[in-house]
């Protein structure tokens, strides 16, 4: 795991970068202590990780990130701060940033949080691999019971394992990773007409299930933004922008809701379920 700092003051950066070569958790590949000229050296370097602090003299954390996600979206973003801000925090989320770290640096939290994402990184390679498998055509060996498995510890995760749409999502999950498709392959409305003579039913079911994931994704995240389940699952199966439409309305600061995109939590359900 190549890693690059950005960061204005030296001494975090020396902190830091011993963190990371003492607990072999990568290997930093570069440092900067300005946010325009950090741009170009990430481009030249292309690390996997970027440590970057949000307030810099300059460019700030936060339009770094929203800048590299657009040509290196492959990039996972941790975001070093000692402001606890949460409509900062949000912001850095919403840009593209996978989790936080708070100053004072503690070497514990930087493991576990490095580690975490490191984690992430592995899961999207082995997902690839495992889609450039079904698509080579060769026969899947993994048994279809464990796959469902997975799939409802996620929707147990998310508390909808019990919602009238819970099947419906378990039937076309598995589906298309039996097939190796996802949902560039099909709309909704192909999907749920190949179950059932009322494709529009199955749809609202579904919908309607994944809107209840929503709800309790925001509400966790009311009550701890950064708890593993809302970090996770706010960004993997759903809008994290729409997530926190989802919690302002909760709130009262809105009269509108977040709003669901079936494809993403659909495809993030594969993905969460083939790790």
């Amino acid at each position: 795991m190549n890693i690059f700092i950005v960061e204005d003051d030296m001494n975090i950066i020396r902190i830091l970068k011993r963190i990371v070569e003492d607990r072999a958790l990568g290997r930093v590949v570069g440092y900067c202590q300005d946010g325009e000229q950090a741009i170009e050296e990430i481009r030249d370097v292309n690390p996997d990780m970027v440590l970057v602090d949000l307030l810099m003299p300059g460019m700030d954390g936060i339009s770094l990130v929203g800048h590299l996600k657009r040509e290196l979206a492959h990039i996972q973003f941790i975001m070093i701060s000692q402001v606890a801000s949460k409509d900062m925090i949000a912001k850095a989320y919403e840009k593209g940033v996978e989790y936080y770290i708070y100053k004072p640096v503690n070497a514990v939290e930087v493991e576990n949080i490095i580690n975490k994402v490191k984690s992430q990184f592995e899961m999207k390679r082995t997902f690839n691999q495992i889609q450039r498998f079904f698509d080579s055509g060769a026969p899947k060996d993994e048994p279809k019971k464990d796959i469902e498995n997975r799939i409802k510890e996620v929707m147990k995760s998310i508390g909808i394992m019990g919602e009238i749409g819970s099947k419906d999502i378990i039937s076309i999950v598995k589906f298309l990773i039996d097939s190796g498709k996802s949902m560039n392959d099909y709309t909704i409305k192909e999907l749920c007409a190949k179950f059932t003579d009322n494709p529009k039913s199955m749809e609202q079911r579904i919908r309607r299930t994944a809107t209840v994931g929503m709800v309790n994704i925001a509400n966790i995240g009311i009550e701890d933004y950064m708890n593993d389940t809302f970090t996770e699952y706010s960004n993997g199966l759903y809008n994290f922008e729409q997530v926190k439409r989802e919690m302002d309305s909760i709130r009262g600061k809105s009269k509108r809701g977040g709003k669901i995109n079936l494809k993403k939590f659909i495809d993030g359900m594969i993905f969460y379920s083939t790790r």
